[in-house]
């Protein structure tokens, strides 16, 4: 089985975890004090040394300012498109 954080779902999720915070113009060090977090927190998951856990999620979402049901439906979506190629 292949490394989890490799996974191309998990993948996609980075990735538009990513394009919310830059979309947002919000610097990884700002983003982890809000969060309480060192900004090597960020950068790992981003670069995906390190997977996030749904409490985390949901915090990381708070503190970009995005509803968590929004950006399921639109990881949903884009996994859909993912497996369809």
């Amino acid at each position: 089985m292949a490394n989890p954080i490799h996974d191309p779902n998990y993948v996609v999720f980075r990735e538009m975890l990513l394009e919310v915070r830059l979309a947002k113009s919000i610097l990884q060090a700002d983003l982890a004090d809000k969060l309480g977090k060192n900004q090597s927190f960020v950068s790992k998951y981003e670069r995906g040394e390190r997977r996030l856990d749904f409490p985390e999620f949901i915090e990381v979402a708070a503190a970009l300012d995005i509803p968590p049901a929004d950006f399921i439906v639109e990881y949903q979506r884009r996994v859909a498109t993912l497996k369809m190629r």
